[in-house]
This record gives structure tokens, C-alpha cells and sequence, in this order.
């Protein structure tokens, strides 16, 4: 119950922060309708290629090999019709330290072959093929192309678009933009450190499990089959936390643009915003999995804050 409340409220809470954003309604120059046209036009071709693709393959994972070259694009295309102003070229290319990042973590989970279209496939999209109502053969590509093609690719769009508001804002860099990167950049250093930890973690428990042993007879913590170590062991989802701050961060650069009404509100803080419920709906999937793969796992949601790491809920690694 209190996992359902919690959620309510966020969703709530994420719905009312769009709709002041949207109050001020959006204005934007011909330079600024032109740019949004291409991105419009390459999101849209991403989002083709992504279903022909993941239907013909069987392999659903097209958009999540993209999700992490998209945004570079965009950001860039904006800088580049933006003329390459400071804003926009810090912006860019902290963007692009993010994408490197998620693109080198990815691909050294085997998603990337010379055969764009092949892969390893996420298993996420393999545990819902199962599920009786959207693996139904009829039902899968409609699901597929509304939310895996369209909708993401959208929204991977919209999270880009704090750029294209502050595109053309003569205002110089101030206070408020230096806290915008630096926290930008702090938030991409705990995502960093929380994929590398889960990288070694599973990497380590894989290894052993190959030489002939049982989840149960690996020594603590890698016999409770998830991480519990480093940042795992004060927030269930550090990555996530840094992902989600990281787009949020970045979207208050528009605050020093002078682009926003009601001091902070702008008509892209929608992308951001919908990314927070992206990973409130794949944060509770994936811990619905969990819970029915290893039984400490539910004990360990109880005790552990679900994003943001706090030292006084730390879970005990066992080591």
C-alpha cells in the first residue's frame, strides 16, 4: 500500500509541475520552428526504423541502442543552428559525456554488433512478450510501436529540448546555469560509479556461477543474487537517481536563459518530467522481478531508500 501511495503522488505530483509548465504556453522563432523540424524528422525516422526493425529481428532492443546517440545528435544540431553559443555548447557537451557514457555501459553487455540490428536484447521486453495480454501476437506490435517506437523515441526527443528553448536567449551565462552544469555533472559521476559497481558485481557473481555453483553457495553478497555493495547498498536504483537528475539538472539552464514564467517554469520541463515517470513504471517492473527471482529482495525494498542514497538505510553487504 504504501508503494502505491508513493507512486499516486508522484504521478500527481509530476502532473501538476506539467501543467504550470504548460501555463505560460510555448512561443517559439523561425529559427527555433526550423530546427524543430528536422529533429521532429529524424525522430520520426528513428521511430520507423525502430519497429520495421525490431519486428523483422524479433529484436525489440533498436530504440535502446539509440537511446544514448539520439540525444548527442539533437543537442548538437541545436548548438550548431543556435550558433554555437555558450549555453548551448556546454549543454552539448554534457550531453555527449552522458551519451559516451551509457553507450560504452551498454555495449559492453553485448547490445552492440557490427550488424546494427543484432545483439543481446534486454530482458525486460523478453519478460513481457510473456505476459498474457501484451504477448499476444496481435497485440505485441501495436504495444511496440506506440511505446517502444513512437512514444520513446519522443520522449528521448523531449528530455533534449531545454536546448531548443534557451536557443536563442541573449542572456549571458550566470549563477544559475554554473549550478545547473555542476550538478549535471555530479549526477553523471553517481550514475558512473553506480553502473560501474553493477557491472562488477554481476560480473564477479556470473563467474562464479559458471564454474558449476549455486546462487547458494556463493559466499555473501553475491549469493543474494543482486548488488548490496557500494551505492547499492543505500538506494535500490543509484543509476536511476543519477539519470533522472542528471535531464533535470540540465532543464534549469533555461531558468539563467530568462525563457521561464513563475521564476522556474517553461514549457520543457515536460521531457524531464516524463522521464521521472519512465523510471517510476521501469523501477517498479524491474523490482517486481527481482522480488520473484531472489526472496532477500523484498526485505532489501523495505529497508533501502528506492533512488536517492541515504547512509543511515544502508543494507548490509555481507562482506
Amino acid at each position: 500500500m504504501k508503494q502505491i501511495v508513493s507512486a499516486a503522488l508522484t504521478v500527481l505530483s509530476v502532473a501538476a509541475l506539467i501543467a504550470l509548465s504548460w501555463i505560460g504556453g510555448i512561443s517559439l522563432s523561425a529559427l527555433q520552428i526550423r530546427t524543430l523540424e528536422i529533429l521532429l524528422t529524424a525522430a520520426s525516422c528513428s521511430a520507423l526504423y525502430c519497429f520495421l526493425v525490431g519486428e523483422i529481428t524479433k529484436n525489440t532492443s533498436q530504440m535502446d541502442k539509440l537511446w544514448s546517440l539520439l540525444p548527442i545528435a539533437y543537442v548538437w544540431i541545436v548548438a550548431a543552428m543556435g550558433g554555437m553559443k555558450p549555453r548551448l555548447s556546454i549543454y552539448a557537451v554534457l550531453v555527449t559525456l552522458w551519451g559516451v557514457r551509457l553507450t560504452f555501459n551498454f555495449a559492453r553487455k553485448g547490445a552492440y554488433r557490427l550488424k546494427f540490428w543484432e545483439g543481446k536484447e534486454d530482458y525486460r521486453w523478453a519478460v513481457l512478450r510473456k505476459n498474457p495480454v501484451l504477448g499476444n501476437r496481435f497485440v505485441w506490435p501495436f504495444f511496440d510501436l506506440f511505446f517502444i517506437s513512437i512514444y520513446q523515441n519522443a520522449l528521448v526527443l523531449a528530455i533534449t529540448l531545454p536546448s531548443l528553448a534557451v536557443m536563442e536567449s541573449a542572456s549571458p551565462l550566470i549563477y544559475t546555469d554554473v549550478l545547473a552544469f555542476v550538478f549535471a555533472l555530479l549526477f553523471l559521476i553517481l550514475e558512473t560509479v553506480a553502473d560501474e559497481e553493477q557491472w562488477k558485481f554481476y560480473k564477479t557473481r556470473n563467474a562464479l556461477l559458471q564454474e558449476g555453483k549455486k546462487l547458494d553457495e556463493l559466499p555473501l553478497p553475491y549469493s543474494r543474487g543482486f548488488n548490496t555493495s557500494g551505492l547499492w547498498s543505500m538506494s535500490r536504483h543509484p543509476n536511476y537517481c543519477g539519470e533522472q537528475g542528471f535531464w533535470l539538472a540540465l532543464y534549469f539552464c533555461t531558468v539563467g536563459a530568462g525563457v521561464c514564467h513563475y521564476v522556474v517554469f517553461n514549457w520543457s520541463f515536460t521531457g524531464p518530467l516524463l522521464l521521472v515517470l519512465l523510471f517510476l513504471g521501469s523501477s517498479s517492473f524491474g523490482e517486481s522481478v527481482s522480488s520473484g527471482k531472489y526472496r532477500e529482495y523484498k526485505e532489501y525494498r523495505k529497508r533501502v531508500s528506492k533512488y536517492v542514497p541515504l547512509p543511515f538505510y544502508r543494507y548490509p553487504s555481507g562482506k
